[in-house]
């Protein structure tokens, strides 16, 4: 089998990445549970007793036949000539940031030459340019650029995660894909919440990301507003747990590079809806 040189570590991989093989931040072991069916998924999640779990055990799944066959078949051979030495992940991107983070970011899912390359949540791609950046630029990054895995970034006080968690064909996931999904979501926003610092705040990128957190609220019994608030950059809803604290849920258009390109979303807006979190 191919092995390729990690880009910073120099260390050689086969892509797919095995679990527990040495892939800087690589959350899962050769041990970790594997899902293979949503009913596994939603089993698997359910078990889950930390953020960390929720990672690993998200990182190897696969419950989605298509997902699977797209992220695996962009790591083998369909990689983009710029990367076409490097391994790529080729597995569920786990989510990325500080354990103990208050807030989240929540988004569409991994990029097949993005995080599907890189194993980070967005890094590598143009979409993770602007929101490291950004998020640099706010004072919850230690750097302003995310290149690969082990390259010295590191979050405080915010983590990021994805509506789904394989990379899709065409950035499109279906509705089952998402409803899978979803478990790992549900229960990724129901350890935040349970946790000594609690959660206070989420910021949606884009409609499926605001959606996603819509529907996971309502499945964990979290009041939201009925109907559906519509999505919106800006937009902005309070979430009431059952013990009564409240998640502040906020929109912002998604960063991709229609968005980012178009002026539709400019550094002031991302700048400013990262710090009214």
């Amino acid at each position: 089998m191919r092995a390729d040189p990690h880009p910073v570590t120099g260390q050689p991989f086969a892509s797919p990445v095995p679990p527990g093989t040495g892939w800087p931040d690589d959350p899962a072991t050769a041990q970790t549970p594997v899902a293979r069916t949503a009913h596994d998924v939603a089993r698997l999640a359910s078990s889950a007793g930390s953020v960390q779990d929720v990672d690993a055990m998200s990182s190897v799944c696969r419950a989605c036949p298509r997902l699977v066959e797209w992220r695996e078949s962009v790591a083998i051979g369909g990689r983009r000539a710029a990367f076409a030495d490097q391994p790529y992940w080729g597995r569920p991107g786990p989510s990325f940031g500080d354990p103990r983070a208050s807030k989240l970011i929540v988004g569409l899912a991994p990029a097949a030459n993005g995080t599907n390359r890189t194993g980070r949540m967005f890094t590598g791609d143009r979409s993770g340019d602007w929101l490291y950046a950004a998020l640099h630029r706010t004072g919850y990054a230690n750097q302003a650029t995310s290149v690969a895995a082990g390259d010295g970034m590191a979050l405080t006080g915010i983590r990021m995660v994805a509506s789904v968690r394989c990379a899709p064909p065409a950035n499109r996931p279906t509705p089952a894909e998402l409803a899978t999904c979803g478990h790992w979501l549900d229960r990724d926003l129901a350890l935040s919440a349970a946790s000594p610092q609690g959660l206070s705040a989420i910021l949606a990128l884009g409609a499926v990301g605001w959606n996603a957190v819509l529907g996971a609220a309502r499945r964990l019994g979290w009041g939201a507003p009925r109907p559906k608030p519509a999505f919106g950059h800006g937009a902005e809803v309070l979430l009431r747990l059952p013990g009564g604290a409240e998640v502040r849920l906020r929109g912002c258009y998604h960063v991709s590079p229609h968005n980012t390109s178009t002026g539709r979303l400019t550094e002031e807006m991302l700048d400013a809806a990262l710090r009214r979190l």
